[in-house]
């Protein structure tokens, strides 16, 4: 089997190692077609993740050096299609392609051929599980699954509780169905998720937001909601809130569950982020208020966006109306999706690539650190975006526009609104979509950008 040569890691193992497949196939060590180690067995050599190998085979192939072909493996490309390395730096060559801070999502380097993997291991398996409708909430199967990535933050869930969902997005719909009524106010993070505002809009629920600080929720600004707007629902992001980046300290989050009791409001414990903590130590909202909560998470931040398979955890007095609106809203959730899902928390390789993801992240807040460091940022260190607060005299559906106009796509504070009567001057940039070289182009843009004396001057 092949195994690549060199010394201590002076960069990262992933770009030695396809340093070392270019010399090895450049000295004719390895021959034009020839079938490299699967993902798994190099790894095991290696001592290191399969995730690791697979960004090694992804760079290798986007220097023309590798081929992947699906049920096959990855092959060493013939001399003569090799690809010819570009002669400038894509982003300076692509001036008119927008680089997109936009969309919070996972990088995906070496994701490609662990689903390559996982779809032959899925193929190979005994499919008649995953071929047929599921009873309401998803397999046993699944739904154990779930309550072990459940488990990362709340160790005590049951399977038994687990109700499965097409994703985060979906499993808000579900549960904000399912706990409220039409014209019932739901209150929300005066800074809040999109998703979360058109819901209630398309539902037909009253949004009021809520407002925070740098830790998040203000537990007297909740109460005085609770007394104005006599809310049925709460929901709230404590961890890598999306857009301000705030993480909440465990005495508010008790005192936010107490108030909740009080007043007889249902708690979202929206958790999707929550991965991001590398050693978390403060437990989810919803373990405060156990019997008044549905704990949310899911897998499309954490591992892939198509993996559209989410986890409510909830009460039990509450499973038999949120299954019926999973039914009644998607019927079911791909059964075949959640195997893929399933087999990927079972054999570990989801703890690896949260793990993988988390440094990516890590390497990117160092260069926004680099570039953006003398502006007034709120962020975490793994955290997938920052909010950029505006200096003077920029608004911020300008800095977006103005950002788009050269090149480069973030998000207005405005889009966050979940009242239009809230004033914001910030941004959202997202970090982890473009590669790190577009990552800094991209921002070095901005911050030109942000330093000029005029901002009209440059329309």
């Amino acid at each position: 089997m092949w195994f690549p040569q060199y010394s201590d890691p002076v960069q990262p193992v992933y770009l030695m190692i396809a340093d070392a497949l270019e010399q090895d196939i450049n000295s004719g060590r390895l021959r034009a077609n020839e079938r490299l180690p699967t993902l798994k067995d190099l790894a095991e050599v290696m001592k290191v993740t399969p995730g690791t190998i697979g960004r090694a085979y992804d760079e290798a192939a986007k220097r023309g050096l590798v081929i992947g072909e699906v049920g096959r493996g990855t092959f060493v490309r013939p001399a003569q299609v090799k690809a010819s390395p570009p002669a400038i730096d894509k982003c300076a060559a692509e001036e008119s392609a927008p680089i997109d801070l936009s969309i919070i999502k996972p990088n995906d380097a070496g994701i490609g051929e662990w689903l390559r993997e996982s779809i032959i291991d899925l193929a190979q398996s005994d499919l008649s599980r995953v071929l047929d409708y599921t009873s309401d909430g998803g397999h046993a199967v699944h739904k154990q699954a779930g309550a072990r990535w459940v488990q990362r933050s709340l160790p005590k869930a049951k399977w038994q509780q687990i109700v499965l969902t097409s994703g985060a997005q979906h499993g808000l719909l579900v549960a904000i169905s399912s706990l409220s009524k039409t014209n019932d106010v739901i209150l929300c993070e005066e800074h809040c998720y999109p998703g979360i505002i058109s819901l209630a809009h398309s539902l037909d629920r009253r949004l009021m937001g809520v407002k925070i600080d740098e830790f998040g929720l203000l537990p007297e600004a909740f109460r005085a909601a609770c007394i104005e707007h006599r809310p049925a629902l709460l929901i709230c992001v404590t961890t890598h809130q999306n857009p301000t980046n705030s993480v909440m300290p465990p005495q508010r989050r008790e005192a936010i569950a107490q108030i909740a009791r009080e007043y007889d409001v249902f708690i979202i414990d929206d958790d999707i982020y929550g991965f991001l903590e590398s050693q978390p130590t403060d437990m989810p909202i919803s373990a405060y208020a156990p019997e008044r909560s549905i704990y949310l998470t899911s897998l499309s931040k954490s591992i892939l966006p198509a993996l559209r398979i989410g986890y409510l955890y909830a009460p039990p007095e509450t499973l038999s109306r949120l299954s019926s609106m999973v039914r009644s809203s998607v019927w079911m959730p791909s059964p075949m999706m959640a195997q893929l899902a399933s087999n990927l928390i079972n054999n570990g390789m989801g703890d690896q690539l949260v793990k993988l993801q988390q440094q990516e992240a890590a390497a990117r807040q160092q260069i926004v650190k680099e570039i953006l460091g003398g502006y007034q940022i709120r962020t975490q260190p793994n955290s997938f975006h920052i909010w950029l607060e505006l200096p003077a005299p920029w608004s911020c559906d300008e800095f977006a526009n103005l950002a788009r106009a050269h090149g480069v796509m973030v998000v207005s504070g405005s889009q966050f609104l979940a009242q239009r009567t809230t004033a914001t001057s910030g941004v959202r940039i997202a970090l982890m979509s473009p590669s790190r070289v577009e990552l800094k182009f991209a921002l070095t843009k901005l911050a030109s950008l942000l330093a000029s004396p005029e901002p009209r001057l440059f329309y």
